[in-house]
């Protein structure tokens, strides 16, 4: 492990504290890790590959690396007409030139078609200061509405490295949100491993659930330990599959709380909030619920740190969002 130094590309979402553990590339080590073993993986990029942590396997398996330049409706249809032939593509480009530019050629190339294709997504929500062209606030939104398609969004550095293989196992197409450069680490290597599908619960507390993807995971627990301070206990669920939706362990999280919060690095609208409450209504699950992400803005441009207080990202903002849901329990009941 290292920690962020000068030179390196700073993990997104994350400010420049030298006393936060890191992984580099952990997307690039599981990649070349895989592919060691398996000739069918092959990798892509649209003229990114130093900036999405795809250049080391195109270091190692030159053979196997295609960069397209900058055309990702090629890069989708490429990597499509790889799967036809029998081979695993990982496209890298970034969300908002996956998920804007070429989102027809995902959808019937490979959603449609049901292709083994592997599109990794770097600079997922603000986790750039390069304002709204290079943020991708909606990408969860657009791939979730996708039929067949698988949407993720890791939290750190373990996270991103177990995403990466349980995507490689899985046949069909997969939308992976890239944690690049050097990874913050927030889990213990000894928790639960990651599983497509599955939520893990992080934090117990009987008071409210805090309900996190991507980026937030960290910064809901950080708002846990705030609330533990002034006496709220809560919950935290590391959702980092967004589809499929684990329904059930959010039936336990809010029957055990009777108040939610979603924390997402994405706008609100079709993002985690929105599964949330698509499960909550499919399960009967009523309870309050207050999200933080994104409402209905674009971002700007700006430091990590000063866009999660320009935009309510905050630790500090989800422990707000907290208490509030905390205090709408006892009137939630009395309807």
């Amino acid at each position: 492990m290292t920690a962020v130094g000068r030179g390196r590309t700073l993990a997104m979402g994350v400010s420049e504290d030298a006393a936060v553990p890191t992984v580099d590339a952990p997307f690039a080590r599981a990649l070349v890790d895989v592919a060691s073993a398996r000739p069918d993986v092959v990798g892509l990029s649209a003229d990114l590959a130093r900036y999405t942590d795809i250049e080391p396997f195109a270091k190692r398996f030159p053979e196997r690396f295609v960069n397209v330049g900058m055309a990702e409706q090629n890069l989708v249809c490429v990597a499509a007409g790889l799967a036809k032939a029998g081979f695993t593509p990982v496209a890298t480009t970034y969300a908002v030139f996956a998920t804007r530019r070429a989102y027809d050629f995902i959808a019937i190339q490979c959603a449609l078609e049901g292709a083994n294709v592997k599109i990794v997504a770097g600079l997922p929500g603000l986790t750039t200061g390069y304002g709204a062209t290079h943020q991708g606030i909606d990408d969860l939104a657009h791939m979730r509405v996708m039929p067949n398609m698988v949407v993720i969004d890791p939290c750190d550095a373990i996270d991103m490295e177990q995403a990466t293989y349980a995507a490689l196992a899985y046949d069909g197409p997969v939308y992976l949100r890239l944690l690049r450069g050097a990874v913050p680490v927030v889990l213990d290597r000894s928790g639960p491993a990651f599983e497509l599908g599955r939520a893990a619960l992080l934090r117990e507390g009987e008071d409210v659930g805090i309900v996190a993807s991507g980026t937030m995971v960290a910064r809901a627990l950080a708002a846990a330990d705030e609330l533990a301070a002034s006496g709220v206990r809560a919950s935290v669920l590391k959702m980092s599959t967004l589809k499929p939706y684990d329904a059930s362990a959010l039936r336990e999280l809010a029957s055990g709380t009777g108040a939610l919060v979603t924390a997402e690095n994405h706008a609100v609208v079709g993002g985690l909030f929105s599964a949330t409450l698509e499960s909550m209504a499919r399960s009967g699950v009523s309870v309050p619920v207050e999200a933080v992400g994104l409402d209905d803005e674009f971002g700007t441009c700006g430091s990590l740190d000063y866009l999660a207080v320009r935009h309510g990202l905050s630790a500090a903002h989800v422990a707000d969002a907290a208490r509030r849901a905390v205090a709408s329990k006892s009137r939630w009941s009395g309807r």
